[in-house]
């Protein structure tokens, strides 16, 4: 051990320096989950620390095909190696240009085909000797493309050799990480697009139009949802919901509460009794996660619209003039806590009125309080005449839910008179 002051020689002075370097590599590669980003953090590293130039090349599918569809290890060795994609690259440009005359594949090929790092050396014309070491990028037996370091001088020796050993396993370890959860979030989004696709339909007595926004196609997806059910004398019960969280988990909660409400809604019990057979039903089930929920049972023939919040946001109601305003309504708890204490609120429809039912991600802005951001709907000024696809079109340009921080889901309802 060394006393306060010596400094470290020999071999633990060696292993203190590579520690060292791989704490600076773990530092550095792997910030985000975008494989391009990644591959760029790993060249830079080695073109910082280890090397006068490198380069990462990964297969295309990495990029295009699902991450269950990739093949295995064995199956990568006999891929074409014309696939690679060359990805990032850092350091002298000519280094790499003159890689050309190798060529640059061949190394990368012959890591790959024997599944271990491979040396080379070569002497351009007129310059300098180059030293160069491709390592392919393998990580939980399955390959994702291989890593190439070069430099002007001798040949890199094995302590070298083995940080840049080092850094590409790292590197195929966030690339893993990065497929993964592609794979995950792409799921999750099918799930919820497949669940969204197409609510019921309400009575003809009921003109309504319906959108899900998603935040983003890099985004984590949530949990909204919207339904329609069609009940006896012509009434129709709209419903918007957002389960707490994102993800595959909070899809699949969505989808249970979704089956739930159709179910409990096909009783004909009034908003809150739903609401409350919902909530007792779920939270039995520890597994799942809180949900807001806004009820709406629309009768067109009375005139009248009975809600019932768990709390969720308040709907909004646009007249003939395109003013608008938000309806007041007795928050009860969220589903799945067990409290089940909800009340139904009736109150008249024109059949020149809008029903506006949304989640939060259409009124809420970072750093602003809810207030705010419902008052922003509230005082909306629309065109008026326009039909329930029209309404919700300008809304969502209004408050730019396309820039939205959250995913955006929507119902827009009015009633349809009858010819007399």
């Amino acid at each position: 051990m060394a006393l306060d002051g010596d400094r470290m020689a020999g071999p633990a002075a060696g292993a203190a320096d590579r520690f060292a370097l791989a704490q600076r590599a773990v530092g550095m590669i792997g910030t985000t989950l975008d494989e391009r980003r990644t591959a760029s953090e790993c060249a830079g590293f080695l073109v910082g620390e280890l090397c006068d130039a490198a380069a990462v090349d990964l297969f295309p599918d990495e990029f295009t095909e699902p991450f269950a569809d990739k093949p295995t290890w064995e199956e990568d060795r006999r891929a074409d190696r014309g696939t690679l994609r060359a990805v990032a690259s850092a350091g002298r440009r000519a280094l790499l240009d003159n890689l050309q005359h190798v060529p640059r594949g061949d190394i990368l090929v012959r890591a790959l085909d024997a599944g271990r790092p491979i040396t080379a050396s070569f002497t351009p014309d007129d310059q300098e000797p180059v030293a160069a070491l491709s390592v392919p990028l393998l990580a939980w037996e399955r390959v994702y493309g291989a890593l190439l370091a070069v430099r002007t001088g001798p040949p890199f020796d094995d302590d070298e050799a083995a940080a840049i050993h080092y850094t590409a396993r790292l590197t195929a370890a966030h690339l893993h990480h990065a497929a993964e959860h592609r794979r995950l979030r792409d799921t999750a989004f099918n799930l919820q697009e497949v669940l969204l696709a197409e609510p019921s339909r309400p009575h003809p007595n009921l003109d309504m139009a319906t959108r899900y926004l998603p935040t983003g196609s890099n985004a984590v997806v949530g949990g909204d949802w919207f339904e329609t059910v069609r009940l006896h004398y012509g009434r129709t019960l709209l419903v918007i919901g957002d389960v707490m969280g994102h993800g595959l988990d909070a899809a699949v909660d969505m989808n249970a509460y979704r089956s739930m409400l159709r179910y409990v809604a096909s009783t004909d019990l009034p908003p809150h009794r739903i609401l409350r057979q919902m909530d007792t039903a779920m939270s039995k089930d520890g597994n799942r996660r809180p949900a807001t929920c806004l009820l709406a049972l629309v009768d067109p023939a009375r005139g009248t619209a009975a809600f019932a919040t768990a709390g969720h946001l308040p709907p909004a109601v646009f007249h003939r003039d395109g003013t608008g305003e938000l309806i007041t309504l007795p928050v009860g708890p969220p589903l799945g806590t067990g409290l089940a204490d909800y009340e139904t609120t009736t109150l008249a429809l024109a059949p020149d009125d809008t029903l506006v039912m949304f989640t939060d991600g259409l009124v809420e802005r970072r750093g602003e309080d809810i207030d705010a951001s419902l008052s922003r709907l509230a005082h909306l000024r629309l065109r008026p005449d326009q039909d329930v696809n029209a309404v919700l079109d300008e809304i969502l340009t209004h408050l730019d839910a396309q820039q939205a921080d959250d995913d955006v889901a929507v119902i827009t309802a009015r009633l349809h008179p009858r010819p007399s």
